[in-house]
C-alpha cells in the first residue's frame, strides 16, 4: 500500500469515529481537518468535496463490516451454522462499543433515507446486499431442513434485520444495556418451532 493510500485510510478511520458521534451527514472537511490536524487543502487533495468524503466514509464502513462480519462466516457450512455466526458477529459489533455514537451505517441510513444522491445510493446498495445475504443464508437453512416447515426466508430476514436495528436503538437512544441479549433471544425465538416467521 502506498504512503498516500495509508494516509487516506488513517483519515477515513478518523472520519468514521467522527461520523459515529455527529453523523455522516454532518461530516465536513473542515470538521475532519480540525480533528485530524491536517489542513483543509490536504484533505481536499484526498477527497475533493464534502460529498466525496461522505461517500468514502460510507464505503469504508461497508467494507469494514463485510471484512469483519460477513467474510469470516463464509468458511462455515451453508445454512444455520453460517447464519448464526453472522448474527452473533453482527450483534457483537454493537455490544463491543467500537464506535461511541453507535454504528455509523445504521445511523446514516436514517440520515440519508430521503436525501437523493450518491451517498444514499451507496447506502441503499450496501443494505440491499446485506439483506440479500441474510435471506440467502435463511434459504440455505430452509433447504437443509434446519428451519421449521413453512418459514418464509424473506420475512425472517426482515425480522432479523429489525432485531439488529432495535438493539442499536435501545443502546444508543434508550441507554439500555440489554438490547443485544434481547436480539439474541429474538433470533432463537424466530428460528424455533412455532408460528414465528411464517408467510
Amino acid at each position: 500500500m502506498s504512503k498516500k493510500a495509508v494516509t487516506r485510510e488513517t483519515i477515513l478511520q478518523q472520519a468514521l469515529a467522527l461520523a459515529s458521534s455527529s453523523g455522516i451527514a454532518a461530516l465536513t472537511i473542515g470538521e475532519l481537518a480540525a480533528a485530524s490536524g491536517m489542513s483543509k487543502s490536504g484533505l481536499f487533495a484526498h477527497f475533493g468535496s464534502k460529498e466525496a468524503l461522505q461517500l468514502a466514509v460510507v464505503e469504508a464502513a461497508q467494507a469494514q463490516f463485510v471484512a469483519e462480519t460477513l467474510q469470516p462466516v463464509l468458511v462455515l457450512p451453508r445454512g444455520l451454522a453460517r447464519l448464526t455466526a453472522l448474527f452473533e458477529a453482527w450483534v457483537g459489533r454493537l455490544a463491543a462499543g467500537r464506535y461511541p455514537g453507535g454504528c455509523p451505517l445504521l445511523a446514516a441510513c436514517y440520515e440519508f433515507d430521503d436525501q437523493p444522491g450518491v451517498v444514499r445510493d451507496a447506502l441503499l446498495a450496501g443494505q440491499a446486499r446485506l439483506r440479500e445475504s441474510l435471506q440467502r443464508m435463511l434459504q440455505d437453512a430452509a433447504d437443509n431442513g434446519e428451519l421449521p416447515p413453512g418459514r418464509d426466508p424473506a420475512l425472517l430476514a426482515f425480522m432479523l434485520f429489525g432485531l439488529i436495528q432495535s438493539a442499536h436503538h435501545d443502546r444508543q437512544l434508550l441507554g439500555r444495556n440489554d438490547g443485544e441479549q434481547l436480539a439474541r433471544r429474538g433470533f432463537a425465538l424466530l428460528l424455533a418451532p412455532g408460528d414465528g416467521g411464517r408467510a
